[in-house]
C-alpha cells in the first residue's frame, strides 16, 4: 500500500486548524457568557438598590420641605433610574454615561441631553444586541416609562427613523418634553453597524 508523504503534513495542519478554530469559538462563547452574566448581575443589583432608595424616599415624603435635599445630577456611571417598554419586553436600568462599560451593563443617559425630570429632550442609548434588541418591534403609541427618584415619567412613541451616526440633530430639543432612544442599525448587522435607529417619544400629560 502506497502512502502519499505530502498528505500527512496536510492532515496535521488541518487538524491543528480545526483545534484552533474550536478554541477560538470556545473563548468567544465564554466571553459572551461572561458579558451577559456581568450585565445580569449588575441589573439585578442596581434594580434592588434603586427600589430600596425609592422606598426610603417615599417614606420621607412627610419630612419638612426645608429638610428635603435638592435634586442633583447623577454621578458619572451612577444610576439614573429604570426604563420600561412593556409591550416589547424592554426593562433596563439607566446609568449616567454611554461609555463601553456603561452600555455593557445597562442603557445610558446621553450626557448633555435633558434628564427625565428636566424640560427638554432626554437621550438614552443602548446596544442593539442586548437591552435595545426588542426596539425592532416598537411602534407608534407604545408607552415608555422612565422611573427615577424624582418620579415616573411616561412617554408615547410618535415615530422611528434611521440616521447616520453623525446626525446629532435627533437629540436637539423639539419644543416639547420628549425622549429619544438611540441604538445601532441594522439590528442583524455583523460588526460595527453603519446607521442609528431612533425612537422618538413625547411625554404624556400627568406623570
Amino acid at each position: 500500500m502506497r502512502v502519499s508523504l505530502g498528505s500527512v503534513p496536510a492532515r496535521r495542519t488541518l487538524k491543528l486548524a480545526q483545534n484552533a478554530l474550536t478554541m477560538v469559538g470556545a473563548l468567544a462563547l465564554g466571553y459572551c457568557l461572561a458579558v451577559f452574566l456581568e450585565a445580569e448581575f449588575y441589573q439585578h443589583g442596581a434594580a434592588r438598590d434603586f427600589a430600596r432608595e425609592l422606598r426610603l424616599k417615599e417614606g420621607n415624603k412627610a419630612a419638612p420641605v426645608d429638610s428635603v435635599a435638592p435634586v442633583r445630577t447623577p454621578d458619572r456611571h451612577g444610576v439614573v433610574g429604570s426604563l420600561e417598554i412593556p409591550r416589547i419586553g424592554v426593562s433596563a436600568m439607566v446609568v449616567e454615561g454611554v461609555d463601553d462599560g456603561d452600555l455593557k451593563r445597562a442603557v445610558g443617559h446621553i450626557p448633555g441631553t435633558a434628564l427625565p425630570w428636566e424640560p427638554g429632550n432626554v437621550g438614552i442609548a443602548g446596544h442593539r444586541d442586548t437591552f435595545f434588541r426588542p426596539l425592532r418591534s416598537i411602534r407608534p403609541d407604545d408607552t415608555i416609562t422612565v422611573s427615577t427618584l424624582q418620579g415616573a415619567y411616561r412617554y408615547g412613541v410618535v415615530s422611528t427613523s434611521v440616521v447616520g451616526p453623525e446626525d446629532i440633530r435627533v437629540l436637539y430639543p423639539a419644543g416639547r418634553d420628549s425622549l429619544t432612544l438611540v441604538t445601532c442599525f441594522p439590528f442583524e448587522y455583523v460588526g460595527s453597524a453603519p446607521k442609528r435607529f431612533i425612537v422618538r417619544a413625547d411625554r404624556l400629560s400627568g406623570r
